[in-house]
């Protein structure tokens, strides 16, 4: 039986924008994915604060952004469910809905590296899945030997071989947010139809701006 593939992206998406989907390409095609399917959270466990946007808001907003990608989809299944979201309930989740022909990758940036170690069931989680590490071109990748001690060197090493070096693409949806909010042009970071959206609703504006 062949084996298939399919990689969770999951983070608050508020708002996606062309950086996410340009990562996420490079992922597959170094996964050898099938299927990227987008996850946006109900808020993660990590941060205090809830998304600009609303779930459906951001979910309409991927929906839009991989609209034509056949590789890419879109998953409400943290939204449906209460704060926060966490990973290793996706993925438990996912497993078992899928079944054991298909891999399960989980995607993540090189800048949520740090943060692991606060992750719910992270030892459990490292086990079940693929965890990608995702950093930029042209800069260091990311080092997990520091983990060592408290993850043990065959999870490390697992996920020593599961970075991926991406497109160098600078752009946030913080920078995106702040453009939004101030005014200012968002051109070349936002899907068209995405940024239709935004301005069709008034997303991101200051309180109080008509």
């Amino acid at each position: 039986m062949v084996e298939r593939k399919t990689a969770l992206f999951g983070g608050t998406f508020d708002p996606i924008h062309l950086g996410h989907t340009t990562v996420a390409s490079d992922a597959a095609r170094h996964i050898g994915a099938e299927k990227i399917i987008f996850i946006p959270a109900k808020r993660s466990p990590l941060k205090v604060f809830l998304p600009k946007a609303s779930d459906d808001e951001r979910l309409a907003m991927i929906a839009l952004a991989v609209a034509g990608n056949k590789n890419f989809d879109v998953s409400d299944c943290e939204l449906k469910k209460p704060a926060p979201s966490y990973t290793l309930d996706t993925i438990r989740q996912f497993q078992a809905d899928y079944g054991s022909e298909t891999r399960i990758y989980w995607l993540l940036g090189a800048d949520s590296v740090d943060d692991l170690p606060y992750w719910h069931g992270i030892a459990e989680l490292i086990d079940r899945c693929n965890l990608c590490t995702m950093y930029r071109g042209g800069c260091e990748p990311p080092d997990f030997t520091k983990f060592k001690a408290a993850w043990g060197p065959d999870r490390v090493e697992k996920l020593q071989r599961n970075i991926i070096e991406t497109s160098l693409i600078d752009v946030s949806s913080t920078e995106i947010r702040d453009r939004l909010a101030a005014g200012r042009d968002v051109t070349g970071m936002l899907h068209r139809p995405v940024a239709e959206y935004i301005r069709e609703r008034g997303l991101y504006r200051l309180s109080g701006e008509s």
